[in-house]
């Protein structure tokens, strides 16, 4: 069964989302599960990890912060769009050349707009980057057929174990590649146990959080509260994690409320042991009213 998430506001129950959770430990082996897990489902951009290995296996050259960029669903900070900007720049392509969405950033201190703001922005460089790398059409590199999203692909189902059960197009326009909550977490375990390369992107994800979300986002915080952790959010709910021994996990919240996620990714870390004293104020987020805070939120398995 699914795990219960209970919005609990002035003593009453007003809401409830349910979730799916999958943990496993280092060796693999399922320590708790809830819900459909070997379903196949949409991972939104915790696949970007697993995009951006595809891309350093095809040549891709970035390190540090940008590289974190490539793997981001970024904030739109400013030294995240200078990150992009600089990925571009380095290609010698021009802003024009990005095709996901022109978007508002998630930072509200931000007024800005553009194609360079959206929380893809990284992502797509690096494809841009990789595409010019290797001389491919730079004008269709969103296309499923594109051998950029051909060299994901495979990638994709190397660290999954898993034939992609279907693909779509995921909020940015980049293809979507759909597979198990089991396989998303195996190819997580993977990143931080596997080659060089997989090793790479663990480790620069780890130690540049901001770069890979912002700098408030729970995401972020749990990675400074814990080091060793590596996660990395999905729209719509879904949460990947996988910390330097192995243990790995992920959550979806079946609804997609955001609102869910951080309080049953926190549940799945302590299924397996994991803990900071930071955790506390993400698994149980005050519900707010009139300013002050009213209620919260809560598990119920």
């Amino acid at each position: 069964m699914s795990l219960v998430v209970e919005v609990v506001r002035s003593g009453f129950v007003e809401s409830v989302h349910h979730a799916r959770m999958l943990t496993m430990d280092a060796a693999g082996q399922p320590v708790e599960a809830h819900g459909a897990v070997h379903v196949p489902a949409s991972p939104r951009s915790s696949m970007k990890p697993l995009q951006a290995l595809g891309m350093l296996r095809a040549g891709l050259a970035l390190e540090g912060e940008l590289l974190a960029l490539a793997c981001a669903s970024h904030s739109g900070e400013p030294y995240h769009v200078d990150g992009v900007r600089k990925i571009l720049a380095g290609a010698g392509l021009a802003e024009s050349a990005l095709l996901c969405p022109d978007d508002y950033p998630f930072d509200r201190a931000v007024s800005d707009h553009g194609r360079v703001f959206m929380n893809c922005s990284g992502k797509h460089a690096a494809m841009l980057a990789t595409c010019v790398l290797n001389d491919w059409p730079t004008a269709t590199y969103l296309e499923v057929t594109h051998p950029l999203q051909r060299a994901i692909r495979r990638t994709v189902e190397e660290l999954t174990g898993e034939w992609v059960a279907a693909s779509g197009v995921d909020g940015c326009g980049a293809p979507l590649f759909f597979v198990s909550m089991v396989g998303v977490t195996r190819a997580f375990q993977a990143l931080a146990q596997g080659d060089a390369l997989g090793r790479r992107i663990f480790d620069t994800m780890r130690a540049h959080p901001e770069w890979t979300s912002g700098s408030d986002r729970p995401e972020a915080e749990l990675m400074r509260a814990l080091p060793g952790l590596m996660v990395k959010v999905g729209a719509e709910g879904f949460d990947a994690f996988v910390f330097e021994d192995g243990r790995a996990g992920a959550v979806k919240v079946e609804d997609g409320a955001q609102r869910a996620r951080t309080p049953v990714t926190v549940a799945a870390l302590r299924s397996l042991g994991l803990d900071a004293p930071e955790f506390d104020a993400l698994a149980v987020p005050p519900l707010m009213g009139g300013g002050r805070a009213v209620g919260e939120l809560r598990i119920r398995r």
